[in-house]
């Protein structure tokens, strides 16, 4: 029977296999475990695409801050006939500055236009040149309206709209107003007509999710011969350096 033995320890002791009963001892070393920590290995970038990571933070907060970004070269304009197309619509822009693209908006489920279309201009400076020479405007017969669009409102002003829109006292004696400057609040407004009637609310509209006037509002007044006399007396007047158009609604 072969024995293993070895200068340091034994495994197998020789007085054990004389004498079993005998205790014996091994020489190994006595073990100690500890917990592994988790070795997190670093990034590594590649040469041809160093600092991936850090360079699309740069280009996203760079495009953010851009000026000649979309958004600020996008114009709303509304109010445009049902039958004005695309290439239409870019052909009476081109006029005051370079097109990227014009796109009126179509009902999907009835096909027809929903009289309002988005342009695109080439340059911050195309864009505020259209809004200057075109807004108020006509085409077809119709008065468009025309501005850049805009970012949504914060909530705290979001609500503060809301809660001049639920204001308003609605009566069946009521009057339109259009061609409004943008300078023209409800109370100006209110305060305006209050002079030729007995006024129970005012309201000027805004261009949805923003604070932003959409160039016309409304009047209410107790009385049928409120809205004659406001009627009469102040359509064409002048508010806040344009002539206003009132009509009943």
């Amino acid at each position: 029977m072969a024995i293993l033995s070895s200068s340091s320890s034994s495994i197998i002791s020789p007085s054990f296999l004389q004498n079993p009963r005998n205790p014996f001892k091994t020489h190994l070393p006595k073990l100690h475990f500890y917990p592994l920590k988790p070795q997190i290995a670093p990034l590594k970038f590649t040469h041809s695409n160093p600092r991936r990571f850090n360079a699309v933070a740069e280009d996203t907060s760079v495009a953010t801050a851009d000026p000649s970004s979309v958004a600020a070269r996008r114009l709303y304009v509304g109010n445009i006939p049902r039958t004005v197309t695309n290439d239409e619509l870019q052909k009476i822009v081109e006029e005051h500055g370079a097109v990227e693209k014009a796109e009126v908006m179509y009902d999907k489920y009835s096909g027809r236009s929903r009289r309002f279309a988005f342009v695109t201009m080439k340059t911050v400076e195309d864009a505020n040149a259209a809004v200057e020479k075109l807004n108020g405007t006509e085409i077809g017969g119709r008065e468009i309206k025309v501005n850049v669009t805009e970012k949504p409102l914060a909530t705290l002003d979001l609500a503060f709209l809301q809660a001049e829109e639920s204001q308003f006292i609605d009566s069946p004696h009521k009057v339109y107003v259009g061609n409004l400057a943008k300078t023209v609040t409800t109370d100006s407004l209110k305060s305006f007509f209050a002079e030729k009637g007995k006024v129970l609310s005012a309201k000027v509209s805004r261009v949805p999710g923003t604070s932003k006037s959409s160039g016309y509002g409304f009047v209410s007044f107790s009385s049928e011969e409120d809205v004659e006399a406001a009627i009469s007396s102040l359509n064409n007047a002048v508010l806040d350096g344009q002539k206003i158009r009132v009509n009943k609604a």
